[in-house]
């Protein structure tokens, strides 16, 4: 926003003229509980830093977003608040070799989950705080050199209401008169501090392990949530997995854990999955399950546990340099999740997941007109904020898999602990890692890292195969990019790929692989040579085993093999390929969307692999919603919902299927019929055997029921007072603006658009609420009111927040012709606007732009 950004070019610029000695942050939060709006508005924040100047200059500045400061001192030296700050900037000159600065300010206690979050519990009114900082939010809440090269310790003290406890990356203590005090951290960046304090639940454990060198390490550990949830939290199942990873890590690493306790904390309306700051990690309390769910959520649990856990190496004690080789520790967190969840923990099918999962988001990140590489040119902090997306993440992750299959295991765990230890506390950029890994592997680093790293854009692998008169493959080449979508991005022709191909024949109504082989794919056509001789196969599977990060095709005769019998497969990691290979076929128009949901009612009810069926499901709906011709959506939902019923009727009762498939009986629902039975199994005149409708379900089978106008504002209030929560308040307002009225819309659209009063968990409820695939031309008036506000809503809201509204708010519903025409209008008249939003307006774009192909792909099908 205008002011709070910082380009890349100054941040270069002050760690040429500075170094950082280390910050003294006095917090004073008693206000949090003040009975007035003023005083519950701000508090006050006191930060002393310590920094040298190192270059030539002799000015710079110190960054701070606050409403007000009171003093400001340099050396000494009192500067007149009035003209050396600005709102997001303090002006410094004069400066010594030496420097001490001393900031006392008035903050500004968050409700969009940046900076200092206050959250207030409507179940007891108590009063809950934490921080959340990245890229760039520190400085909401003390006075900052905010970039991640200018690593300094951090000592914080923190004055909290009487009763509270607060928490910090240090271990800390109240001191008689009642302040918190809190041990001297390691040198770390800014955005990985944290500040934690209220009335939280707190359960204790340790983690002991005896090191090579024979020293004994224990870590006190610690798990937290709001006192209203602590009946639902299993805090045991977090103890075991964090114990299980920090043996995976200690194994693996060689490098002891190094910032001394490691608490974990659940909080309210989190705008991410979690954050790695050391010794404080935090996360969305929605990760403490107040209901039934599948293994599925406590893999993904799992999986953003050890995520985190793995920054403490990645990230937090060795830190890039700035925002472009933001890669180095989201590529490689992400990868490690993964990486000891099949190897530490019960998930061990968790590169299933992955495959199916994760990589759905890469593909699509990557195909959009915003993809970039991994290795991205970050300008500022605009650009930063959007770039933790699904190149960064899952397409890092999946390239870091390769490159362990290209260097192999053991060169790949090796060149970390080097790293870790020659770059322990300090800032790193590509070359660095680079350097170390061709240390270990032999290999030539740089050459891959051209090839995967620094281009962008995904790759397509086909099948070519020929046979001889006995029905033996005579030739089986693979086409690189032989089959790409249109009007996409062009990806490295020449890129290397290390990847199996796998395959498979019908035996006994069983789809079973029996030869495979690995291939080192270059240039646009490779013949797997190994495979020559082989009987004639029902399914060629490239990429078998998931080697490397491609879009996967057929030939015809696998891909009627598939139409026929994918439920046949029999191995679990092939058959989410092939699920993953239709769903792309079917979003690049080469696969009309009802023959996809045709498969899906065919084969769904027999996946055994419960992340996977979800994904399924997410896609089949995603079809109809999106991608189906507009005549056959209403026929496609219908065929859904009768699917859906149908299976629920016959999964084993009160099993994670049976409960699967009842959520998504309810995101299908749409006849009398189904309306019904949702009403009868809410009000329990309707039962299925083995279904428990607990609370959380309750919400999901009263949901279609707003949505359809069965269930009014009354309806909706009797059931917010069975579940009087912080979550059963953001369900509420999800239902009450999901109702099919046009003054209900209108009212959703001005607490979103015209107003700033709701936080930003319920601004997250009330789009989801306001967007309704059935409900397109009730909310058909809004597409143009939405190209009138979203760069006044850019300018005048936090970046959070305008990500949110202007994401979710996009008139995709709209698809036609005049939408795209408008959008396009938009972007050719705001050629000027913030490259960001201008970012995501493009993505919208390309999104609308694919379904109107994929639309015309089925439409031609009928």
């Amino acid at each position: 926003m205008p002011g709070e950004n910082l380009s890349r070019d100054e941040a270069h610029e002050r760690a040429a003229l500075l170094s950082v000695d280390g910050y003294e942050v006095v917090l004073d939060l008693r206000s949090a509980v003040g009975d007035s709006a003023e005083a519950v508005r701000t508090f006050r924040s006191e930060t002393t830093i310590r920094f040298r100047r190192t270059g030539e200059g002799t000015s710079t500045f110190v960054d701070l977003i606050a409403p007000s400061v009171t003093a400001v001192t340099l050396n000494g030296r009192s500067l007149d608040p009035a003209v050396v700050f600005d709102g997001s900037r303090i002006a410094l000159d004069g400066l010594a070799d030496e420097n001490v600065l001393v900031v006392d300010a008035q903050c500004a206690y968050s409700r969009t989950g940046e900076g200092m979050h206050r959250f207030v519990d409507p179940e007891d009114g108590e009063v809950y705080l934490y921080t959340q900082y990245e890229p760039a939010d520190a400085r909401r809440v003390y006075a900052t050199f905010e970039q991640p090269d200018l690593k300094a310790p951090h000592r914080f003290a923190v004055t909290a209401p009487e009763g509270w406890t607060v928490w910090s990356n240090g271990a800390g203590e109240q001191d008689a008169e009642g302040v918190w005090r809190f041990a001297e951290t390691a040198p770390i960046s800014t955005y990985i501090t944290c500040v934690v304090a209220g009335p939280y639940h707190y359960v204790t454990d340790s983690y002991k392990r005896t090191l090579a060198d024979g020293t004994e390490l224990e870590i006190p550990l610690g798990a937290m949530c709001r006192k209203g949830l602590a009946k639902h939290f299993d805090a045991d199942d977090v103890f075991l997995i964090t114990k299980q990873g920090f043996d995976f890590f200690h194994d693996n690493f060689d490098y002891p854990y190094p910032f001394g306790k490691y608490d974990q904390a659940f909080v309210p309306e989190y705008n991410l999955g979690a954050m790695e700051n050391p010794g404080m990690v935090t996360f969305r309390e929605e990760y403490i399950y107040r209901g039934k769910v599948t293994q599925a959520a406590y893999e993904r649990r799992a999986n953003v546990i050890l995520h985190e856990m793995a920054h403490m190496w990645f990230g937090d004690l060795v830190t890039m340099v700035w925002w472009d080789d933001l890669w180095l520790k989201e590529s490689f967190a992400d990868f490690m999740g993964s990486f000891s969840l099949a190897e530490a923990t019960r998930f061990t099918n968790s590169w299933v997941t992955f495959a199916n999962n994760r990589k759905a988001w890469a593909y699509r990140a990557d195909q959009l007109p915003s993809t970039h590489p991994i290795t991205a040119d970050i300008r500022d902090l605009e650009d930063a904020k959007l770039n933790f997306d699904g190149i960064t993440y899952a397409k890092g992750a999946s390239v870091l898999k390769q490159l362990v299959a290209y260097a192999g295991r053991d060169a790949f765990l090796e060149g970390a602990r080097r790293y870790f230890k020659r770059h322990a506390y300090g800032n790193t950029r590509l070359a660095d890692l680079l350097a170390i890994l061709e240390e270990t592997s032999g290999r030539d680093m740089k050459t891959w890292a051209k090839s995967w790293l620094q281009t962008s854009g995904v790759n397509t692998l086909t099948p070519a195969v020929t046979y001889d008169a006995e029905g033996r493959i005579t030739e089986l080449a693979v086409l690189q990019d032989g089959d790409a979508a249109p009007d996409q991005p062009t990806p490295s022709a020449g890129r290397p790929h290390r990847a199996a191909v796998g395959l498979y024949r019908l035996s006994g109504g069983e789809l079973v692989r029996y030869a495979r082989a690995e291939a080192d794919i270059t240039g646009a056509r490779t013949v797997v040579a190994d495979l020559a001789g082989e009987e004639k196969p029902d399914l060629v599977l490239v990429n078998d085993d998931d080697l490397t990060y491609c879009k996967v095709r057929f030939d015809e005769g696998s891909l009627a093999t598939l139409r026929a019998h994918l439920g046949d497969i029999t191995d679990p990691l092939a058959r989410a390929l092939c699920w993953s290979a239709l769903w792309n076929l079917t979003r690049d128009a080469l696969m009309p969307a009802r023959d996809f949901v045709s498969v899906v009612l065919a084969f769904a009810g027999r996946e055994t692999d419960i992340g996977v069926l979800q994904m399924v499901h997410a896609w089949g709906k995603s079809a109809v919603t999106h991608y189906a011709a507009p005549a056959w959506r209403e026929e496609g939902g219908r065929l859904l919902a009768e699917g859906a019923l149908r299976e629920l009727r016959v999964a084993e009762p009160g099993s994670e299927h049976q409960l699967t498939w009842a959520r998504f009986f309810a995101a299908t629902a749409s006849s009398e019929a189904d309306f019904q039975l949702l009403e009868g199994l809410l009000d329990g005149t309707a039962k299925i055997d083995g279904l428990d409708v607990d609370q959380e379900l309750r919400w999901s089978l009263l949901s279609p029921l707003a949505v359809h106008g069965r269930a009014d504002e009354t309806r909706i209030g009797e059931e917010l007072t069975r579940d009087d929560t912080a979550t059963g308040k953001r369900h509420q307002v999800r239902l009450l603006a999901s109702r099919p009225s046009a003054a209900v819309k209108a009212q959703a659209w001005a607490q979103v658009v015209e107003s700033d009063t709701l936080s930003n968990a319920l601004v997250e409820a009330t789009i989801a609420g306001f967007v309704q695939p059935s409900q397109r031309e009730l909310i058909a008036p809004y597409a143009e009111k939405y190209f009138a506000v979203i760069e006044r809503l850019w300018a005048e809201r936090s970046i959070q927040i305008g990500m949110d509204v202007v994401r979710g708010l996009f008139p995709g519903l709209q698809d036609d012709e005049a939408t795209l025409a408008a959008t396009d209008a938009w972007l050719s008249a705001h050629e000027a606007a913030a490259p960001a939003l201008r970012r995501l307006v493009l993505e919208s774009r390309d999104d609308l732009a694919r379904a109107l192909r994929a639309q015309d792909c089925d439409r031609l099908a009928g």
